[in-house]
């Protein structure tokens, strides 16, 4: 979906001007030291991915990160200040991985392929999930107690997914290839399909005009819907809710789930 460009200069502005006439606007240099706090950081985020792998989020200790860092807790503290924050972070840097990985997946589809886009998109979802499956736990699994993830920062990373799930049936009714059954006046089912209840008009319109979607309410709702049981399966699957045992060709059952749910959104 589309989402505005907050970096992009205004017409007039100095910058659109260089830009115009094919200038590169590079960054201003970091300094040494600028670089070696991103580097210490980087570092304090790669080692909290792996006492993640091994110890869960509930258990991590910012202690054991400076331990393996080589240095004493103390001057970890000068970069991270907590292990909330530490949590944070890795936060931010999975919501990062899994939305560059979808947005990979979902490029290498033609733009007119709507149902192929979805289905990337699901598959780079899974992939990741089942690779990273620690990473994935502290993003969708059980809260780690005691701790709140800001939303200020985490918002943004956290719903990249969504926005381009969004974006692929949005893309789709523009173009006139989701479909959509007319529900009678009534408010009668059409086609199977219960029509939805007003009380969540006011959300389904706030959700529209925020992200400046074009679908109606019902196809909205059926894109939520498709939302939630992709990510419900994905999550079965990674926490092993379906017993051992139960199916024993996941692949499969991931892509029979993938074409009813792009079938329900009215792809294809």
């Amino acid at each position: 979906m589309p989402v505005p460009d907050s970096s992009a200069p205004a017409p007039g502005h100095p910058r659109s001007a260089g830009a115009a006439a094919g200038e590169a606007i590079a960054p201003a240099p970091r300094t040494p030291r600028e670089r070696a706090r991103a580097q210490t950081i980087a570092d304090i985020v790669r080692l909290g991915r792996e006492h993640l792998a091994v110890h869960g989020a509930a258990a991590l200790s910012l202690r054991a990160v400076a331990r393996d860092l080589g240095v004493v807790s103390s001057a970890v503290y000068r970069y991270v200040e907590n292990r909330d924050e530490l949590l944070t972070l890795l936060l931010i840097d999975a919501y990062g991985e899994l939305g560059d990985e979808v947005d990979a997946a979902v490029g290498r589809v033609a733009e007119a392929d709507f149902m192929g886009r979805f289905q990337a998109l699901g598959r780079a979802v899974r992939g990741w999930a089942v690779r990273e499956p620690a990473r994935y736990a502290l993003l969708f699994g059980s809260p780690v107690p005691g701790y709140r993830a800001p939303a200020e920062r985490t918002t943004g990373p956290g719903t990249r997914v969504i926005f381009s799930l969004m974006a692929i049936f949005d893309a789709a009714w523009r173009a006139g290839a989701l479909g959509a059954e007319a529900a009678p006046a009534d408010g009668a089912p059409a086609g199977g399909v219960p029509v939805v209840p007003g009380l969540l008009a006011p959300d389904l319109l706030a959700i529209r005009e925020e992200f400046g979607l074009a679908m109606p309410d019902d196809l909205l709702a059926r894109g939520a819907l498709a939302w939630t049981s992709l990510f419900g399966a994905v999550s079965f699957e990674v926490f092993g809710q379906y017993g051992a045992g139960t199916f024993s060709a996941p692949d499969a059952l991931f892509e029979h789930h993938l074409r009813v749910l792009g079938g329900l959104a009215g792809l294809g």
